[in-house]
């Protein structure tokens, strides 16, 4: 469906078209209707099908000519990333129609403070705030979130793992119960469900082809020793001087520095960012890499969901993340808006049993590549047990009665 096709105000849909954007994405298909008939929705949909949007162009649509007093719509997001992230959009979106938006999140150095709680005390259309911070300008007690209409819960199964869900519990509770509210997850696990019960009423459900990186991606694994990992990236890198946009994810900011430090003096521009760094020098890290002055970046977890760069040509998983879902965030921040991209993910001993579960949660089997003979021989594929209690355990075939069996030896 075209957007066009929505009953849209022309300011919007001028937004929409100056963007680029002409056909609505499945997730914005079926969710703006129904948003724009005022239903609670919970919709259940990766990074990378166009879910912003989905909720964003029906709310600014709601709030455009329209005279207010406070805020009007609250949205929640785990990290201060997707909260910048997701503010950009909703002001590039809004460029046309008077409606104001304010990321409201932590990390900075006090600064932001004061401009935080002049949105939140003025008549600003759209806040997007993480969790702890909007707790922390609620418990100074001049917030008032009388006035707020639309409550929106993006990547809602995020915060629920970063222990977020009292925090957001407590936001609601400064909220009318008179309101429409949306949520949006990656995945839908039990505690997911029990929220959504919780605070959403007669809702409309959403489920869009989740867990799968997109088309564009060409997956492929290299089975390594620990100490193979980043001789392996440098030659990955050297063999790829067209390549001038490279994400390599590491699941501890530990690691991070180790990285950079053994991937300098080859000759290109790396840099790494984790939660270490103040949001000042996240941002200028970030506007480097953007700006494709910055060739490599090393990041966290932190970013693989709110991290929004095109064209990133390569994506490596220096080590497998601990979430099969991770993964599909991983990857998907290569082969954005219909390109192509590739992924790679680097694979100890250890992390063989974790990546064959990854394998099972997107349903396809990745090629698996030896390390260059020049490094030196890699690990050899294991994939018919893995130990648990130091005994053997089998997983046996989809459709089978039971999840596994022990056998002695």
């Amino acid at each position: 469906m075209k957007f066009s096709e929505f009953n849209i105000r022309p300011e919007i849909l001028e937004a929409i078209n100056w963007m680029g954007f002409e056909d609505a994405t499945p997730i914005q298909d079926q969710a703006i209707p129904e948003i724009m008939n005022n239903r609670d929705l919970i919709a259940c949909a990766q990074t990378g099908t166009g879910k912003t949007a989905a909720f964003v162009i029906p709310i600014l649509d709601k709030l455009a000519g329209k005279e207010f007093k406070g805020v009007k719509t609250m949205i929640i997001v785990p990290t201060r990333e997707l909260a910048i992230q997701l503010d950009q959009q909703i002001q590039g979106l809004a460029y046309f129609v008077p409606i104001t938006s304010k990321a409201v999140y932590g990390g900075g150095d006090g600064s932001d403070w004061d401009a935080e709680r002049k949105a939140l005390t003025s008549d600003t259309g759209i806040i997007v705030a993480t969790p702890g911070k909007m707790i922390a300008h609620l418990n100074m007690g001049y917030v008032n979130l009388d006035s707020v209409e639309y409550l929106i819960l993006d990547e809602a199964d995020k915060m629920l793992d970063m222990g977020f869900m009292d925090d957001i519990q407590k936001i609601i509770k400064h909220i009318p119960a008179k309101r429409q509210t949306l949520m949006f997850s990656a995945t839908m696990p039990p505690k997911i469900r029990t929220l959504a019960k919780e605070i959403l009423i007669d809702p409309f459900e959403i489920s869009i082809a989740m867990s799968k990186p997109a088309e564009g991606v060409l997956q492929a694994a290299y089975l390594t020793y620990d100490n193979q990992k980043t001789p392996l990236i440098n030659s990955l890198i050297a063999n790829k001087p067209d390549y001038n946009s490279i994400l390599v994810f590491t699941s501890t900011k530990s690691k991070v520095n180790d990285i950079v430090r053994m991937m300098r003096g080859k000759g290109y521009p790396v840099e790494g960012i984790s939660s270490d760094l103040d949001q000042k020098e996240r941002n200028e890290v970030l506007g480097r890499f953007k700006a494709k002055k910055t060739r490599v970046l090393v990041a966290t977890d932190v970013l693989s969901r709110g991290i929004d760069i095109k064209d990133i040509n390569l994506v490596i998983n220096y080590d497998v993340p601990g979430d099969a879902e991770d993964y599909v965030h991983r990857v998907g921040r290569t082969a954005r808006a219909n390109t192509t991209g590739i992924a790679l993910t680097l694979v100890n001993e250890k992390d063989m049993q974790r990546f064959k579960r990854i394998e099972e949660l997107i349903e396809m089997e990745i090629h698996k590549l030896k390390v260059p003979m020049e490094l030196g021989a890699g690990p050899e594929w294991q994939e018919r047990s893995f130990h648990r209690g130091g005994r053997p355990y089998h997983r046996k075939k989809k459709g089978s009665k039971s999840h596994g069996h022990r056998r002695n030896k």
